[in-house]
């Protein structure tokens, strides 16, 4: 998977990818299930956390309601990926998910929010590796 923009929200994640092989809905399965357990693992052993049991309860309530889980759930399964099919579609998406911080009142320039690709496309150098579009 290439990785063209990111951005982390406290309730959501967006992502602009690419599959290198294969169809991008088995990549986004992958992501999520890789995903899902590697922060469910950090949930359940990061003692400090105050809201640990509460999060964990969330995804166990969340999972019980649903016969594909087995235990806990911590994405949406209802959400599917795009395709995006011209250049002007993708400069539109990236500047939407870029300014998804801004317009929710946590910052007022995208290129200051840490879990964004935003700053690499302001010059600067982002927390993640990306490919730029």
């Amino acid at each position: 998977m290439e990785i063209y923009c990111w951005c982390i929200m406290p309730s959501h994640v967006h992502l602009i990818f690419r599959a290198k092989n294969g169809d991008p809905g088995e990549v986004l399965k992958s992501f999520k299930t890789f995903t899902s357990k590697a922060l469910q693992k950090q949930i359940e052993e990061n003692i400090q956390e105050s809201r640990k049991d509460w999060m964990l309860s969330l995804m166990e309530q969340a999972g019980a309601t649903n016969s594909n889980v087995k235990n806990r759930q911590f994405w949406q399964q209802n959400n599917k990926p795009i395709e995006l099919w011209s250049a002007d579609v993708i400069d539109q998406k990236v500047e939407y998910i870029h300014n998804n911080p801004v317009a929710s009142g946590f910052i007022t320039e995208a290129h200051h929010w840490k879990y964004s690709s935003a700053a690499d496309y302001s010059g600067g150098k982002g927390v993640m590796d990306i490919d730029l579009v």
